[in-house]
């Protein structure tokens, strides 16, 4: 196997705290944190602690089918945020990696213009990243094994959604 960088819940609430803090410190006030699910729910809601706010959103983005394996270009799924209730407002978006940084490219291109302010937090970004986001706890240019998916699932799906 590979040489990786191995997360653990302990080092994720270390992580997720000075992230945080290096969010304060800079003076930035989120009205919102918005998770990019599924890798970024976790951090979101870490931060969203942290930082006392309770306005979390979520999007839905696909774009990896497994380890190192994307889809030709990231795509948003649905339900979308109400964007005429945020125009005011200052986002923080929020995912676990800036791996190739499309996700968050396309997250940031939808809410940009459409909202008063919009910055990123992850807790790792890599070099090759296309974004560079304002907030980084570390950066690696290994694969990340994150403690909530590190491990199979406990059951096996299809991933398509079946009528009730």
């Amino acid at each position: 196997m590979s040489e990786r960088e191995i997360m653990t819940w302990d080092s994720f609430g270390v992580a997720s705290r000075e992230l945080a803090t290096s969010v304060a410190d800079s003076g930035y006030e989120p009205d919102i944190i918005l998770a990019i699910a599924r890798g970024g729910l976790l951090a979101a809601g870490a931060l969203g602690y942290a930082l006392a706010v309770k306005n979390l959103y979520t999007m839905n983005v696909e774009f990896y089918t497994g380890v190192d394996e994307r889809l030709p270009v990231p795509m948003i799924l649905p339900p979308v945020p109400d964007l005429v209730e945020l125009r005011f407002a200052r986002v923080l978006i929020v995912d676990d990696v800036a791996d190739t940084g499309h996700t968050l490219k396309i997250v940031e291109d939808f809410f940009r213009g459409r909202v008063k302010e919009v910055r990123s937090a992850v807790l790792y970004e890599k070099s090759h990243s296309v974004v560079q986001c304002q907030y980084v706890w570390k950066h690696t240019d290994l694969w990340i094994n994150f403690p909530w998916s590190d491990k199979d699932p406990v059951v096996k799906r299809d991933g398509i959604i079946k009528d009730a």
